[in-house]
């Protein structure tokens, strides 16, 4: 599985509008182009954010490379773009792309380990 980490910072002024219409309009439209099994959205909360500004990371989980590609390729200018334009100037953004190499989960004898 890939994770594409999409980690905006924006004016606290438009944080609730901006946070609205990510959830309302632009991860849905995200979603929509079929390229993306997943997302989750999160505001950060360690470390804070600078005086005055509020940063939030959204997590595409992608089946492969090509499916990423293929956004990349054929939807993520036009999205960009759409976001680009209605809050530029207000935020900052960053991109990652991550693979994950290994999921784990509790164990039932992970306190008995931890205490020997």
């Amino acid at each position: 599985m890939i994770v594409y980490s999409v980690t905006v910072t924006v004016d606290q002024e438009i944080e609730q509008e901006w946070s609205q219409w990510m959830r309302e309009h632009h991860i849905p439209e995200v979603m929509a182009t079929g390229c993306f099994l997943s997302a989750q959205f999160h505001r950060l909360l360690d470390p804070p954010a600078e005086k005055g500004l509020a940063t939030f990371n959204t997590q595409y989980i992608v089946e492969g490379l090509h499916q990423y590609k293929r956004y990349q390729d054929k939807f993520a200018p036009a999205l960009q773009k759409d976001h680009n334009d209605r809050y530029q100037g207000r935020f900052v953004a960053f991109r990652t792309l991550l693979r994950r190499d290994a999921d784990f989960r509790p164990v039932e004898d992970a306190e008995i380990a931890l205490n020997n």
